[in-house]
């Protein structure tokens, strides 16, 4: 069976999950010359929830729970974008969230946490199969779930900044905005139109057109859509040097060079544009292009760090409870506001 139709079947059916750990090995990055930096991870999950499902109960109370219970990070920035369904994030920093791509999120698709110094979050998938406490309609008998998660390196001077989340929106005019936001922590996501594709700039700018989001290096990370047959192109900064392609559905081609669904691709770092023609049933990717960081990298469990001895400062700062201390997902918010209020991470 082609992959196409493999791929196919899987944004139907769901249960994908395509991981992409970029490698920052120094010697594998001098002998082929692609540097990843500032990006250290890309995931496209693809998930489906169904109410009458007699062992989801069973799986998520005793194997394994519907999403990412608490755990702590330092060092780096994560963006989770989705495209269907959504997520209920809850942090050591005392703040909850609720996003995603249904009508209930009001436009706030994506999330970015600049973890800096140090914070505990939980990332649980937001299932609704009737109406939620709003009102609000929910999923029906079947809950899809797709998003990104990536993972973006903080500069050496930034790795101990204060952690802080913004959620991105995509109702530039404000009174469409969520009424229960904060709007400090909301930030628009721009787009661009044009009669052959879409761009949807989560972070950094496309043309003229620049995200307000905060970065702490260059960077530009976009979701592309070109219509069938159609090109799209892309002119760079000449320091960024990194550009890594993920395509998520149909395919497109770059110097006859054909990338199709579920592909990563890497740009060549010569050159300053970009362009694509995508193919007969139209091309959908995210972009992630940068100015590479230079810096060491010392990745361990979630901790990003430049030398091991930071990463082992990490963990005993995690271990002393200076990120806060873990919560079980099943906690009411009257009972996990009690515990962050008790354990709060020591760097807000």
């Amino acid at each position: 069976m082609p992959n196409s139709t493999i791929a196919k079947l899987e944004d139907i059916i769901g249960g994908r999950v395509c991981p992409n750990f970029f490698n920052t090995n120094p010697a594998d990055i001098n002998s082929n010359g692609i540097d990843p930096s500032p990006f250290l991870m890309l995931v496209h999950h693809s998930h489906s929830f169904t109410s009458i499902d007699p062992l989801r109960k069973f799986q998520s109370s005793l194997i394994l729970p519907e999403g990412f219970p608490a755990h702590p990070h330092r060092g780096f920035i994560t963006l989770t974008y989705c495209i269907k369904g959504g997520m209920i994030h809850r942090d050591s920093m005392g703040s909850k969230q609720a996003y995603g791509a249904q009508e209930r999120h009001h436009g706030n698709v994506a999330q970015w946490l600049i973890a800096g110094a140090g914070m505990l979050h939980e990332e649980m998938w937001d299932v609704v199969h009737g109406k939620d406490g709003n009102g609000n309609d929910g999923d029906g008998l079947v809950s899809k779930q797709e998003l990104f998660q990536l993972w973006v390196n903080l500069p050496a001077q930034h790795k101990m900044t204060n952690p802080r989340v913004t959620l991105l929106n995509t109702k530039t005019d404000t009174g469409n905005l969520d009424p229960n936001a904060d709007d400090d922590e909301t930030v628009a996501i721009p787009t661009v139109q044009t009669e052959e594709s879409k761009t949807i700039i989560l972070v950094g700018e496309y043309g003229n057109v620049r995200s307000e989001v905060e970065t702490l290096s260059p960077m530009s990370i976009l979701h592309v859509q070109i219509n069938p047959n159609a090109s799209w192109e892309m002119t760079l900064p000449d320091s960024f040097k990194t550009g890594i392609l993920y395509m998520r559905t149909g395919s497109a081609s770059s110097d006859s060079v054909e990338i199709g669904a579920h592909y990563t691709a890497t740009l060549s770092p010569n050159g300053n544009t970009f362009r694509l023609t995508a193919g007969k049933d139209g091309a959908d990717f995210m972009l992630l292009v940068g100015e590479p960081l230079y810096e060491p990298v010392q990745a361990q469990g979630s901790m990003v760090m430049n030398d091991p001895e930071e990463i082992n400062v990490a963990y005993d700062d995690y271990s002393r409870g200076l990120m806060g201390r873990p919560w079980e997902h099943t906690l009411t918010d009257e009972e996990w506001d009690l515990h962050v209020s008790k354990f709060p991470s020591a760097y807000r």
